[in-house]
């Protein structure tokens, strides 16, 4: 089992250095810095929701709404729970010739955050909103590359983000569908 686990981990070190060293270029050098800084999709995101709630129907505000006890759960669950119970270094401070992009953080690598959040906030934007499914599935990629790229995180890091920000983000859901469809014949009768 451990040398399973030792060979997960240099594989996850040289996908690393790929992504961070053998794929630099002065383009990725300008834009991942700025697409994985999370104050850039503040406006975007902020403009987004506000459409939502005023343009969006009734899909549109339960996307809205959704969000946010999604993200709550997501950042607390990577950022309060899983990064301090696995204490996992991030590369720009375990690692040598990193090629750091942005500042390092203070935090611990595993999971992204940056991926838990990003894939948490999306997949109701999949789930509602389907026909667009194959841009927020751009978007997640490439926040998640961008974390790898700018050197504060590993692949394993982003790909664990990823599935706990879907799985929560889906169970939320599945969760919510099942309290709409057991109010519904309620809000039906006080309708009539």
């Amino acid at each position: 089992m451990n040398e399973i686990f030792e060979f997960l981990l240099s594989l996850d070190r040289q996908i690393f250095f790929f992504i961070n060293n053998g794929l630099a270029n002065p383009v990725f050098d300008f834009l991942m810095p700025l697409i994985t800084n999370k104050r850039n999709w503040f406006i975007p995101i902020g403009i987004t929701w506000i459409l939502l709630i005023w343009k969006g129907g009734k899909r549109g505000r339960i996307v809205a709404f959704l969000i946010i006890p999604i993200l709550i759960l997501a950042d607390q669950t990577s950022s309060s729970f899983l990064k301090h119970s696995f204490d996992r270094l991030r590369p720009c401070k375990a690692l040598d010739n990193v090629r750091l992009l942005i500042p390092c953080g203070s935090g611990y690598s595993f999971p992204s955050s940056h991926a838990t959040n990003i894939s948490a906030a999306f997949i109701p934007f999949i789930y509602y909103y389907s026909k667009y499914a194959a841009l927020w599935v751009i978007i997640i990629l490439l926040i998640g590359f961008s974390r790898i790229y700018v050197g504060v995180h590993y692949p394993l890091d982003v790909m664990a983000g990823f599935v706990v920000g879907t799985t929560i983000s889906v169970l939320f859901i599945f969760l919510f569908r099942i309290v709409e469809r057991r109010l519904k014949p309620y809000l039906e009768s006080r309708d009539k």
